[in-house]
């Protein structure tokens, strides 16, 4: 498996006119092909940040981001998009669109945002929506759609912008069980089928912890822990990140187990 993204004693965070604010700092870890990776940590550990960063949408405050071997920022924009393919959470913007012509904005890296597809253009989309499972949605706009369906048209459209890396901020944020589910196993297929390197960001993490093949640990007082599931709940890191009064970790069934005498007790004083 080929490293596709590297980063080194990387800190995260925001340049403000006096002083910059770090949100991350000291993170050191790699992305490789044919794996899904997803990071996890609670809210306002740094995660958004971190995608961020990694997509060259803001800058590092110090450390490095090695995409392919090379610094990131000497990339052109032109370029990034034929390496990286963003998907995001909210498409509320997105309104009065087929399908069919969202998963065709892929291809705009290739032909521009106002260019006309090739047949090999649209044959590309085509087995796009077959990769996904979503033929039957081609003609339909994207307002009429699921949350879970409007998150796979956007997976689509990654898909057909070919690149080698895709990230995901939260996908499965708004999704119910059955479909968070669907989509995790959907992700892992395609970075096992296609050789791909697919990194998210999530929360749910009994999930992660039965599908990635690789975790990010984050928060503000460990930082960043990496490793496979199973090494991670083995060697009890995923106690150490997420472990609170009345919650705890079963090893064995990478299952969080609630301690509803707890709750009892803290009602009763």
């Amino acid at each position: 498996m080929e490293t596709m993204i590297e980063i080194r004693r990387l800190t995260t965070g925001y340049k403000a006119k006096h002083a910059a604010a770090v949100v991350s700092k000291g993170l050191s870890a790699s992305l490789r092909t044919d794996e899904l990776t997803c990071v996890l940590g609670p809210n306002g550990a740094g995660k958004s940040t971190l995608l961020r960063t990694l997509c060259a949408f803001q800058p590092a405050l110090s450390g490095e981001v090695l995409l392919m071997g090379r610094d990131v920022n000497s990339y052109t924009k032109g370029e990034l998009s034929k390496l990286v393919s963003v998907v995001l959470t909210d498409n509320s913007g997105i309104r009065n669109m087929t399908a069919w012509d969202v998963v065709s904005m892929g291809r705009s890296p290739y032909t521009g945002f106002w260019g006309r597809l090739s047949a090999a253009d649209r044959a590309i989309v085509s087995e796009s929506f077959r990769l996904v499972g979503i033929e039957w949605l081609q003609e339909k706009k994207l307002q009429h759609l699921s949350d879970g369906e409007c998150q796979k048209v956007m997976i689509a459209k990654a898909l057909a912008q070919q690149t080698p890396i895709i990230i995901l901020d939260e996908p499965t944020a708004y999704l119910d069980y059955p479909s968070k589910i669907q989509m995790m196993l959907l992700l892992q297929r395609l970075a096992k089928s296609l050789h791909k390197t697919i990194f998210l960001s999530t929360h749910d993490l009994e999930h992660a912890l039965q599908i990635a093949d690789q975790l990010w640990l984050l928060d503000r007082e460990h930082g960043l822990t990496t490793g496979s599931p199973e090494s991670l709940s083995r060697d009890g890191s995923v106690e150490r990140y997420f472990n609170r009064p009345g919650i705890h970790f079963d090893r064995d069934n990478y299952t969080f187990r609630i301690d509803t005498a707890f709750g009892a007790a803290a009602t009763d004083r």
